[in-house]
C-alpha cells in the first residue's frame, strides 16, 4: 500500500500546526484524521515556526525528475547558479496553504537573489494543482508537481510543509520542517546563509 500524507482540515484548526505528518497507510474511509505532532497540539499565540534542521548541510540536492509548469520533466540541478528555496507541500495540507502567499511573496522580493520553488506532493494529478493555482493571484510561485512523492523519499522527508535551502552548487544549507513566517528579519537572515555557496 502507497504511503499517504494526512493531516487535520479544518482552516482554523491549522493555525496552530506547524506541519501535516506522512502516515504509513491509507486511514479507513469516514475515520477521524490523525493527530498532529506536538507543536500542532499546542495553541500558538503567533505565527507557528518551523524546526530549523542543519544535520544536512553540505549534501548534494538529490537528482530526482519531478515535474515543471508545463508538466516537462526537471531536476533541482537545472536551477544551479543562485540560492534556491524548495518548498514541499500539498493542496490538502493547511499549514502549507496558510504559508504559500508568505512564500510568494518572498519569491518576488528575493526573485533576483533566491530563486523558490513550490513543489506539489498531490497524487491526484496536475489539474488539482493546476486548479489550487488558479483560484489564487500568486505573482511568482508555479505548478511545480512531485506526484509520486519521490523527491520527499529522497529527502527522507515525513511532514508537510517542509522547506529545504540550497546554496548555488545544489548543495543543503537548512531545512525547515513545519510552516514558518518567510516575511520577518529572521527569515531574511536565514537566507542570506546560501550566500557562501
Amino acid at each position: 500500500m502507497r504511503p499517504v500524507i494526512a493531516c487535520l482540515p479544518a482552516l482554523l484548526t491549522v493555525l496552530a500546526l506547524s506541519g501535516c505528518d506522512r502516515q504509513k497507510a491509507d486511514p479507513p474511509q469516514g475515520a477521524a484524521p490523525e493527530a498532529a505532532n506536538e507543536a500542532g497540539n499546542q495553541a500558538a499565540a503567533h505565527y507557528p515556526t518551523g524546526r530549523l534542521d542543519r544535520s544536512h548541510a553540505g549534501a548534494v540536492a538529490p537528482s530526482v525528475r519531478f515535474e515543471d509548469p508545463e508538466g516537462r520533466p526537471v531536476t533541482l540541478a537545472s536551477f544551479r547558479g543562485k540560492p534556491l528555496l524548495v518548498n514541499f507541500w500539498a493542496t490538502w495540507c493547511g499549514p502549507c496553504i496558510v504559508e504559500m502567499p508568505a512564500l510568494d511573496r518572498l519569491a518576488a522580493r528575493e526573485g533576483e537573489t533566491v530563486t523558490v520553488l513550490a513543489i506539489s506532493q498531490d497524487s491526484g494529478g496536475r489539474q488539482l494543482v493546476e486548479d489550487f493555482f488558479g483560484r489564487r493571484s500568486f505573482q511568482r510561485l508555479e505548478p511545480y508537481l512531485d506526484a509520486e512523492m519521490r523527491m520527499m523519499t529522497a529527502l527522507q522527508l515525513d511532514t508537510l510543509p517542509t522547506t529545504i535551502l540550497y546554496d548555488a552548487e545544489g548543495r543543503e544549507v537548512w531545512r525547515m520542517t513545519g510552516m514558518a513566517e518567510w516575511e520577518g528579519e529572521r527569515a531574511a537572515r536565514l537566507l542570506t546563509e546560501a550566500e557562501g555557496g
